[in-house]
């Protein structure tokens, strides 16, 4: 099955491949337009100075790091709080229902005014935006933890400390990490964004450099680049998320 679906990935990626060259030489596109052998060469460029586009990533990853630990420490806590208290989850519900449809680019001019600092301003985006996916998730796990278990810790006296690590803990574990993943995701989408504007580093400052440059086949490369690493974290948090529910 493994062996088809990369034969079925690479046919889709050579026909895609083949329509995006006959409509660059149809003249269907702009001459800007990148071209799949300038895509290639651009590319090559880039990676044969791997220490420059690996500053611009790692830069990025760092500040994804940073503003997804802050989100995640927000978010679980206050799931867990909201999921078991009724009044207070429907309380805040209008106002998290208000806040997390927002742009994250329509942080960034508050973020700008109110910090003062694009590296802050970064940070305080991501938090804004990926905090919801692990908010709503760890809120849902709860609700869903099976009623039998609580029943249980309290027919056996379990202190609260015990009850939240031995019960809790386990039982919200799967749906905590399928917002985190969720959350993760949002985080790097965020920080490509942000980076275009706030600039200074990272893969998205390097983004909109090129775009300056109007050098559109290396903007092609660098999103090929985000994918990429978009795909790794992604799989890394899906392969703790298979690991947990096998648990």
């Amino acid at each position: 099955m493994t062996l088809k679906a990369s034969a079925l990935s690479a046919a889709i990626a050579a026909v895609v491949l083949g329509v995006w060259q006959l409509a660059r030489t149809a003249g269907m596109l702009s001459d800007l337009a990148p071209t799949p052998l300038g895509t290639w060469n651009s590319m090559a460029k880039i990676l044969s100075d791997p220490v420059t586009i690996a500053q611009h990533v790692l830069a990025s990853l760092r500040r994804v790091a940073i503003g997804f630990a802050i989100a995640s420490a927000i978010a679980i806590p206050l799931g867990f709080f909201l999921g078991r208290s009724e009044l207070f989850r429907r309380g805040m519900d209008p106002f998290i229902q208000i806040l997390r449809p927002v742009s994250p680019l329509a942080w960034l001019p508050l973020g700008l005014a109110l910090l003062r600092d694009s590296e802050l301003t970064a940070l305080f985006v991501i938090v804004l935006t990926a905090m919801w996916p692990t908010l709503l998730a760890t809120i849902a796990a709860v609700q869903q933890v099976n009623p039998t278990y609580l029943k249980l810790a309290d027919t056996l006296g379990t202190p609260p400390l015990l009850r939240l690590t031995h019960v809790w803990f386990p039982a919200i574990l799967p749906g905590v990490i399928t917002g985190l993943r969720v959350s993760l995701s949002t985080s790097w989408l965020v920080i490509i964004a942000a980076e275009m504007l706030v600039g200074g580093s990272g893969i998205g400052f390097f983004v909109w450099n090129m775009w300056n440059r109007l050098d559109i086949n290396a903007i092609v490369s660098a999103i090929l680049i985000i994918g990429l690493v978009g795909l790794i974290l992604d799989h890394a948090v899906a392969a703790l998320q298979k690991a947990v529910k096998y648990d």
